[in-house]
């Protein structure tokens, strides 16, 4: 595989490895704010997941387990950290890969969409409705989505204002990885690796977030061994970027606690 069909991940800072991994149609510059305060403690590896950003053009399957395993040839043994849609390749990382170290999962569940046994989740038809909204009306779409990424939080309309500036900022994602993202939302479910995690748990959650509830994240630490739940009081569905401090000290509060 050449270099510009890799993925793109930047490196930056110095200490422990952490990965982050973005959500739907953003790219790792989402995480600026908290990398400016990490940097300082971690090596951080920012990825841009394929169709996204600098990997707008990369042949790696947008898959949990083909993105995470491109990844981990590339980075050092490392705590994982997703957000909303890049907790499912975080997720599958830390099932089934050993140099994951410990997960961090932001905003981020196992499984997106309800079900009878699952009660605390959003219906598929939100993500059917994107997928069709995306075909007549790209742009408007794009910017539908970040607005309920910031809807609920205290700090929403400076979230909002971030999230349009930073959207396009490596250009635009590819349509087909949208709709394999959109995909991936629908129908993915990773609980059953819960209850064999062989490694540490966050699960920073929003208390006002509207795509992701936390009584189901809260659900999805308790089948995980080794876990610890956290909801931010006033926060939303991107809580690093209006409640950056607070997701930073449970960062590093949760990477003293791992060890090396």
């Amino acid at each position: 595989m050449g270099d510009n069909a890799r993925m793109h991940i930047e490196t930056l800072g110095s200490g422990p490895d952490l990965v982050l991994i973005h959500g739907w149609a953003l790219h790792g510059g989402v995480f600026a704010p908290l990398a400016e305060r990490l940097a300082p403690r971690f090596r951080l590896h920012l990825v841009d997941l394929p169709g996204h950003g600098h990997s707008r053009d990369s042949e790696v399957p947008l898959q949990p387990a083909a993105v995470a395993s491109e990844i981990a040839s590339r980075v050092p043994p490392a705590l994982w950290l997703g957000w909303s849609l890049g907790g499912l390749f975080a997720l599958r990382a830390a099932a089934s890969l050993p140099t994951v170290r410990g997960l961090v999962m932001v905003a981020a569940t196992p499984r997106f969409v309800r079900a009878p046994d699952w009660p605390h989740a959003v219906e598929p038809a939100v993500f059917e409705q994107f997928a069709r909204d995306l075909e007549q009306d790209y742009d408007g779409t794009l910017e539908r989505f970040i607005a309920l990424d910031t809807l609920g939080s205290e700090h929403g309309r400076a979230e909002l204002k971030s999230l349009r500036t930073l959207l396009h900022a490596r250009g635009r994602p590819q349509p087909e990885a949208l709709h394999a993202g959109l995909q991936l939302l629908e129908s993915t479910d990773l609980r059953r690796s819960l209850p064999s995690l062989a490694v540490s748990s966050l699960w920073l959650a929003g208390r006002r977030d509207r795509l992701v509830n936390p009584r189901g994240m809260a659900a999805a630490a308790g089948r995980a061994p080794g876990s610890r739940f956290v909801e931010l009081p006033g926060a939303g569905h991107a809580p690093f970027l209006g409640h950056v401090d607070a997701v930073a000290a449970q960062l590093l509060a949760f990477a003293d606690n791992t060890g090396p």
